[in-house]
């Protein structure tokens, strides 16, 4: 496939494991697009996923969402589109967003053949798009693409090789890719931590275009998308349909009725004390690690039809550890 270069947008995607972002301080580091996590399996939704998403369109980014498929027949993936499409309606919809939705299918839990892949693949695919109107982007990686057929072809590809010299390779689906997630292990301004790092095949005007349809309304409002976009009562500043400042994505706590806002201190312990609680609850509900995921897969593909267990909601670091080290004393081999 094609290579990088310099003219190229920037971007990210980010999930809960990016904790609280300042996305102002994102967008100033150059960053023009990011995918963030919604959902996954049948029933997850990302804890932070509204709360990034109108983060990042207040501080003006392109903003797509994504899904991490774990289908292992046509009925499964319907009911993932479903769960991701009501899930996007609580944002306003796929149409409410600069980028289309994405699957992410990276894994075969089911341990499927490849015409299966392409089977439930095309069902999850065909289905949000039904579901939302728009045409979805397919995510993999640069060895998974392999398993896709021509049938998937028109679908856009982002591809994750991480490499900072050998280019993601061609695949019967593919000859070119979209987006290009070339690192795990990025730094941006106003995330702490490492972030995934992506780059769009052209420019930001371009990346704009090309997705266009999928945004008609270029001030969507977030938080409540089922109510119209009211303009602001001069008379009453405190009107709950007064649209926020896009220049201050970070606006005072607005307490239950009759409180006060938070100081700048109580808002700082506050924001330190949740910190710390999303850092427990990542432990105990993760997704599945990359040194895991062989594990996980042979445990699930031991018995496809009676699964030994579901991480639909994902599992705690302590269970990803155990089922790895049973898979290295070879006890989910027939």
């Amino acid at each position: 496939m094609q290579n990088r270069t310099s003219g190229n947008t920037q971007g990210i995607d980010v999930s809960r494991y990016q904790g609280n972002i300042d996305w102002a301080k994102v967008k100033a580091s150059g960053m023009t697009f990011v995918f963030i996590k919604a959902t996954e399996g049948r029933t997850y939704i990302d804890p932070n996923f509204q709360k990034n998403v109108t983060g990042a369109l207040a501080a003006g980014m392109m903003v797509g969402t994504y899904h991490f498929f774990r289908g292992t027949s046509v009925e499964i993936a319907k009911a993932e589109a479903a769960h991701y499409a009501n899930t996007l309606d609580k944002i306003g919809g796929a149409k409410a967003l600069q980028l289309p939705p994405v699957m992410d299918y990276e894994n075969n839990p089911g341990n499927l053949s490849r015409a299966q892949m392409n089977t439930v693949a095309k069902a999850f695919l065909t289905e949000i798009q039904r579901l939302t109107g728009v045409k979805p982007i397919l995510y993999t990686g640069n060895s998974f693409a392999a398993n896709f057929d021509t049938s998937l072809s028109s679908y856009d590809l982002w591809v994750a090789r991480y490499s900072n010299t050998r280019v993601p390779e061609d695949h019967p689906a593919w000859k070119n890719w979209t987006f290009w997630q070339y690192t795990d292990s990025g730094k941006v301004n106003g995330i702490s931590g490492n972030v995934d790092m992506n780059e769009f095949e052209g420019t930001a005007a371009q990346l704009r275009a090309r997705y266009a349809a999928a945004a008609p309304n270029p001030n969507p409002n977030p938080t409540n998308p089922t109510e119209p976009n009211n303009p602001p009562n001069p008379s009453n500043p405190s009107n709950p349909t007064t649209p926020s400042n896009p220049s201050n994505p970070n606006p005072p706590t607005v307490p239950p009725k009759g409180g006060e806002p938070m100081t700048a201190e109580e808002k700082a312990a506050f924001d330190a004390l949740k910190a710390q609680v999303d850092r427990l609850q990542a432990r105990q509900q993760m997704e599945v690690p990359v040194w895991a995921k062989a594990a996980v897969d042979a445990a699930l593909a031991y018995d496809s039809k009676n699964p030994l267990f579901s991480i639909d909601n994902g599992a705690s670091y302590d269970f990803y550890r155990f089922i790895t080290v049973m898979h290295r004393r070879g006890l989910f081999k027939k």
